[in-house]
C-alpha cells in the first residue's frame, strides 16, 4: 500500500542556479547533492520543517530524455507555463515582502481568495508556484454545541 509521497520533481534550466535560488532566496534546506558515476546529478531540497518531502531539482538533460524532448521542456519552462505546486505560509504578506526583498519575482501580490491569501511566485527557471496562507478551518460547522 502506498503510504506517502517522498519526492517530487521540478525541472530546472540550471541546477547550480536553482540550488542557490531555493536555498538562499526561498530558505529551503539542502537534502542531497550527489553526482553518480554516469554524471547524473541528484539534487534535492526541502522547506525547513518538512524533512519528509524532498523536491528534486532535475536538469532538463538526463539519460531518460532525448534532445528534442529536452528542448521542448526547456521552452515550456522559459515560457513560464509550468505551475509546479503550492507552498504554504502562515503569513502571506510578510513572506511576500521578505522574498521580494531577496529578489524573488512575483506574478501577483497577495490577494484574498475564497481559500485564503495567495501570491504567485516564479523560480529562477520560470516555474511558477502559488504561495498560500490558508483560511483557518471552520470549527463547529454543522456540529452540535456542547450544551445541547
Amino acid at each position: 500500500m502506498i503510504q506517502r509521497m517522498s519526492h517530487v520533481t521540478i525541472y530546472v534550466l540550471d541546477q547550480d542556479s536553482a540550488r542557490d535560488f531555493y536555498i538562499n532566496k526561498l530558505g529551503f534546506e539542502l537534502r542531497t547533492d550527489a553526482t553518480m558515476d554516469n554524471g547524473f546529478r541528484w539534487l534535492t531540497v526541502s522547506p525547513k520543517g518538512q524533512p519528509d518531502l524532498e523536491i528534486v531539482l532535475m536538469a532538463t538533460t538526463n539519460p531518460k530524455m532525448d534532445a528534442e524532448t529536452a528542448e521542448m521542456l526547456r521552452t515550456l519552462i522559459r515560457k513560464g507555463v509550468l505551475g509546479s505546486g503550492v507552498f504554504d505560509t502562515a503569513d502571506c504578506q510578510k513572506t511576500y515582502e521578505d522574498l521580494r526583498a531577496k529578489g524573488v519575482e512575483f506574478l501577483s501580490p497577495p490577494t484574498e481568495r475564497f481559500y485564503g491569501i495567495e501570491a504567485l511566485l516564479k523560480d529562477d527557471s520560470g516555474n511558477w508556484f502559488s504561495m498560500t496562507q490558508h483560511k483557518p478551518a471552520e470549527t463547529g460547522k454543522g456540529a452540535k454545541s456542547a450544551q445541547g
